[in-house]
């Protein structure tokens, strides 16, 4: 087989997702695609190649945790919010006094949606609910609580890796030849441009109240409008039905992690930490529940069988992208890029070039997820292959991920952000896109510079 040939599955996997914006598709096609390669180009072959890959993929104890840690945190959330720990909590966060202001009230949103980083959809809903009537009194536009909300829920969720975008990346980077695999994991956090700025920017448009482009022009017409809406009824429930589940979830986490290390926390398991944490984090979700008698005692595992429903769409693109990730090894993609990555004398530009990849893939999907499914395989031989570090690669592509997402008029994250503050969705895309693509082309430089740092 020509070495050239085993790049066809993921260039497949790219030109489908752009082709038909969807990321099931393309992974499926791409899986099917490389066991046929394996099996010698026999179609057939390659189908019950690609079943039994499939079941390969629970032969590993990392895999398997990330499933189960993504399926058990769907029902960590619907617990907490049937026992009305989110309504709860977002009550309490108003009744502190710290949004009488318009800076005030833009901090207190996006704290909240930095607070809660364990997953990007319960982020945007409770900052969104939380953030309407704020905004409404203060004659602040929707559009700008929809900036809010959607530029603090990927971008932390990215940067603070105990979630299950930790644990996905985790299991994607685990299979290569890494002497740390949680350590790369975590170097990745202060070379991760894009998502740090973005932050920077949400609360430099807080503490200084302005805006700029279309934001700007939406802002006026809200003051001009005077419109007074009502505040809304947020529900109730007890703001320890949410604390105390996440302080479980995110101690835990840290715990277990110290734990399984032997004291060294970048020594641990995070695959199994996480999963331990959100078992624990989700029998005290369902304790709180049964307590508050806001749920049939009868009916409590349903409810957390319908959270677990609710993430099966994000769960199968994770489990597509292990499956991919899984053959290309097998075909012996990664070696082929590895012997590309270096003959290449530009190797100072991988980083910006992966980002700006990363940044289309993602725009043209929808998904950030399934971008790193598609490429985190692709990157890591490239990086171990060219001499550029790993994390440094790593971060453009998770980087690159959330720029495309905040881009995208067909982003999952970005529809859910429109409809949490209850906007126009293509005005939040329009009025979101000149904060992201400078905040894109400011990373972009970024990587140049440190590409061309860590290569001469």
């Amino acid at each position: 087989m020509a070495d050239w040939i085993t790049l066809l599955p993921p260039v497949l996997a790219l030109a489908i997702a752009v082709w038909t914006r969807n990321v099931y598709w393309a992974l499926g096609l791409a899986i099917w695609t490389s066991e046929t390669l394996i099996a010698g180009g026999n179609p057939a072959l390659g189908f019950f190649g690609s079943v039994e890959r499939a079941v390969s993929v629970f032969g590993s104890e990392g895999n398997t945790r990330i499933l189960l840690f993504c399926l058990i945190i769907g029902a960590l959330i619907e617990y907490m919010r049937r026992s009305g720990g989110i309504a709860g909590m977002v009550n309490w966060l108003v009744r502190t006094g710290a949004a009488g202001t318009r800076r005030r009230a833009g901090a207190v949103t996006a704290l909240t949606g930095t607070l809660i980083f364990v997953e990007t959809n319960i982020s945007l809903l409770t900052t969104g609910i939380m953030g309407r009537p704020l905004f409404d009194r203060l004659k602040m536009s929707r559009e700008r609580l929809a900036y809010i909300i959607d530029s603090t829920s990927a971008p932390v969720s990215i940067l603070i890796l105990l979630n299950g975008w930790g644990a996905f990346v985790l299991g994607l980077i685990a299979e290569y030849d890494l002497d740390n695999p949680l350590a790369v994991l975590v170097a990745t956090i202060p070379l991760n441009f894009y998502a740090l700025l973005t932050l920077a920017g949400v609360w430099l448009t807080v503490i200084s109240d302005r805006t700029f482009g279309p934001l700007r022009a939406r802002e006026a017409q809200t003051i001009a409008a005077n419109d007074d809406a009502p505040e809304e009824e947020t529900g109730s429930g007890s703001a320890l039905n949410m604390g105390v589940p996440l302080l479980v979830l995110v101690g835990g986490a840290l715990g277990f992690m110290l734990w399984t290390g032997g004291g060294n926390m970048l020594e641990g398991s995070g695959s199994q930490s996480i999963l331990w944490a959100v078992c624990l984090a989700t029998a005290i979700a369902f304790i709180l529940l049964l307590r508050s008698g806001k749920e049939p005692k009868g009916s409590l595992i349903e409810t957390g069988f319908k959270g677990m429903g609710d993430l099966l769409p994000a769960v199968t693109v994770i489990f597509l992208a292990l499956v991919l990730g899984a053959s290309l090894k097998a075909l012996g993609t990664g070696e082929v890029l590895g012997g590309l990555a270096g003959s290449i004398s530009f190797a100072w530009a991988l980083p910006s070039i992966v980002f700006v990849v990363a940044g289309i893939t993602s725009f043209t999907t929808g998904t950030s997820w399934g971008t790193y499914g598609i490429l985190v395989p692709v990157v890591i031989p490239l990086a171990l292959g060219s001499g550029v570090p790993p994390s440094l690669a790593l971060a453009a592509v998770l980087g690159g991920g959330v720029f495309g997402d905040h881009c995208s008029p067909i982003s999952d994250t970005s529809i859910i952000a429109s409809l949490a503050a209850e906007c126009d969705h293509i005005e939040h895309v329009r009025t979101q896109l000149p904060y992201a693509l400078t905040t894109g082309l400011l990373a972009v430089i970024g990587y140049l510079a440190a590409g061309i740092a860590t290569t001469f």
